[in-house]
């Protein structure tokens, strides 16, 4: 796509995963989910050539926006004045530092997330998560699915563990490859996280449970049995735990007291 105006030659980079929303009634739907107010710190991850700013800065609200692409920094730089615009990659973006620079006790991100970083940078943002009040991306269907995703079923995994120990997920509208050009092979959905400040459950040990979770599914169709062989105290584990079980038939809950009664272990034996 060449745009018109200051991204006019612009084609989209395949390095940065670029597709460019262009759906005005995807894009307005998206900002009716966001519901921005007045005073509220909005980070826009990945503007693109702006579409999705257009339509937030019509509502009357600041944006700050994180543009990795120099050239599309530019062409934002001429066609919004006014946008508050950070250059420079999300991934190593401080969220703390820029809510305690935009005099916001937290943020509310948004962004059309390039596909090839989109689970990397949902652990930033959760690795944030305290300067963060909600983010509304979007991202291909399929992580869509293992974020929301329930124990027992097929997308039930690692992603979907470690992203609802930090928020609640909720899978919004989904939105064809027709609303971006060039068109992705994919499908999209929006997904809306709300991060659980003071809510979560006690761990032990994030760093063991991440480990874990990590460990455990990285052979998921296999037994905890088999799964925990790298653990010295998994047999103990078994005077507790039924291990015959697989990975994906343990809800979270489980996983975080599975976490802690190995870190007990651990503990007793140090």
């Amino acid at each position: 796509m060449s745009g018109d105006g200051p991204f006019a030659g612009h084609r989209a980079r395949r390095r940065f995963s670029q597709n460019f929303l262009h759906d005005q009634v995807i894009i307005q739907r998206l900002v009716d989910a966001i519901r921005p107010r007045p005073g509220d710190a909005i980070v826009e991850i990945g503007p693109g050539q702006g579409a999705l700013t257009t339509a937030l800065l019509a509502r009357g609200v600041a944006v700050t926006a994180i543009e990795l692409d120099r050239d599309l920094a530019a062409g934002l730089r001429q066609r919004f004045p006014e946008l508050d615009l950070l250059e420079g990659d999300a991934l190593k973006t401080d969220f703390r530092a820029l809510a305690a620079r935009l005099g916001a006790s937290r943020l509310r991100l948004v962004g059309n997330l390039p596909y090839n970083i989109s689970s990397p940078l949902i652990f930033h943002c959760l690795a944030h998560a305290e300067a963060v009040e909600d983010a509304h991306f979007m991202l291909q269907d399929e992580v869509v699915q293992r974020l929301a995703a329930e124990p027992g079923s097929k997308a039930w995994g690692r992603l979907g563990v470690m992203v609802q120990r930090h928020c609640a997920v909720q899978a919004l509208f989904p939105v064809p490859p027709s609303a971006f050009f060039p068109a992705p092979k994919v499908n999209s959905r929006i997904v809306r996280l709300l991060p659980l400040h003071g809510s979560k459950r006690a761990l032990a040990d994030e760093k063991l449970f991440a480990e874990l979770v990590q460990a455990v599914f990285a052979q998921r169709r296999k037994t905890l049995r088999n799964t925990l062989k790298p653990y010295p105290e998994r047999d103990e584990l078994a005077l507790k735990w039924d291990l015959s079980l697989r990975p994906e038939q343990l809800s979270l809950e489980k996983f975080i007291q599975l976490a802690n009664d190995l870190a007990a272990l651990r503990e007793a034996k140090a």
